[in-house]
């Protein structure tokens, strides 16, 4: 009798630790979640372009933002920005008048510039190729103008062109609906992974597939666009090329050919001539969205692989590194 109370109590030991582990781990998830909102909430506003009206969103543009520096800067989306006028509200009601800085309508981002007597609390930026499919995530922006909201998913996908091949988008199931756009996507630390950007639905509404530009690019570009007010590109020499299919070893692969080069530039001084092809651009394939992607978002410090063949089916790899190119507007 004493040993089956004995098992009897021990059993009832680990039912009760089982569940407070468990009441545990779940009120820290939740506490974890509350602490990552509150770390970023203050960093996201409204953004209206409606004449300065926050009050409509059917005669102009309503949307989200972040803050991106402590002296005023916001980033948003370009297509929520319409009318004459655009105002950014803070997360304490406070409103202001805002300046374009620069917009690249190529990533659908625009940079805004607010001059605010109140503390601006800029938003904490992760590195998002560090992101993994299943993260917890928290998307944060002002749906339909009912006010600066959270919803909670994951990451549902890395690396989604959706039309784009600039953006590398970040898919999401957290909720994003209209006026959403332009705000954060935050990981369960409160760090911006990205800004909230499109989504697929047949209705216009929340389908459960959102789209976030990766917080990695958005600094790249706004940087870009506070230092010179439009994006540069990276120049590799004067060339023309024509989109090519190609079959080899049974396997058709899409190439560029060149089609003209003039003899000066990094790619001519490398030995790229006319009728050259190339197929492979830093691992990507060989197609006129992948080279200028390359070239615009090389940037300092940055190299460009090219795998390219002269005619034959020897290919090789040239290497342009970042102090061979220079940036033009």
């Amino acid at each position: 009798m004493k040993l089956f109370q004995t098992y009897a109590l021990n059993y009832i030991l680990v039912i009760l630790l089982t569940f407070a582990a468990t009441w545990y781990f779940i009120s820290n998830d939740k506490n974890k979640l509350v602490t990552a909102s509150e770390k970023s909430i203050e960093s996201v506003v409204t953004i209206s372009s409606n004449n300065g009206q926050l009050n409509s969103i059917k005669s102009g543009g309503i949307g989200s933002g972040v803050i991106f520096s402590k002296d005023g800067y916001i980033v948003t989306n370009l297509h929520i920005l319409s009318g004459n006028a655009i105002n950014v509200r803070l997360n304490n009601g406070k409103n202001y008048a805002a300046s374009v800085i620069g917009i690249d309508d190529n990533t659908d981002i625009a940079v805004l510039k607010i001059t605010s007597s109140d503390k601006l609390i800029p938003i904490n930026i992760a590195d998002s190729e560090n992101i993994k499919i299943g993260d917890r995530v928290l998307a944060i922006g002002n749906p339909y103008a009912i006010g600066i909201s959270v919803s909670n998913g994951i990451i549902s996908a890395t690396g989604r062109d959706y039309g784009n091949p600039y953006l590398q988008l970040i898919q999401t199931d957290a909720a994003i609906n209209p006026g959403n756009s332009g705000g954060a996507l935050i990981n369960e630390n409160g760090n911006l992974v990205g800004i909230n950007s499109k989504i697929f639905s047949k209705t216009g509404a929340y389908q459960g597939i959102g789209f976030a530009i990766p917080s990695n690019l958005v600094v790249q570009i706004v940087s870009e666009l506070i230092q010179y007010g439009k994006i540069r590109t990276t120049w590799i020499g004067n060339f023309r090329v024509a989109r090519v299919r190609v079959n080899l070893e049974n396997k058709i692969i899409n190439g560029l050919r060149i089609v003209e080069i003039e003899s000066f530039g990094p790619l001519y001084e490398k030995g790229v001539r006319t009728n050259d092809i190339i197929f492979e651009i830093n691992d990507e394939e060989g197609t006129w969205s992948n080279l200028t992607k390359s070239l615009r978002f090389a940037g300092l410090g940055n190299d460009i692989a090219l795998k390219l063949s002269s005619g034959d089916k020897d290919f090789k790899v040239i290497k342009i590194t970042s102090d061979q190119t220079k940036r033009i507007n």
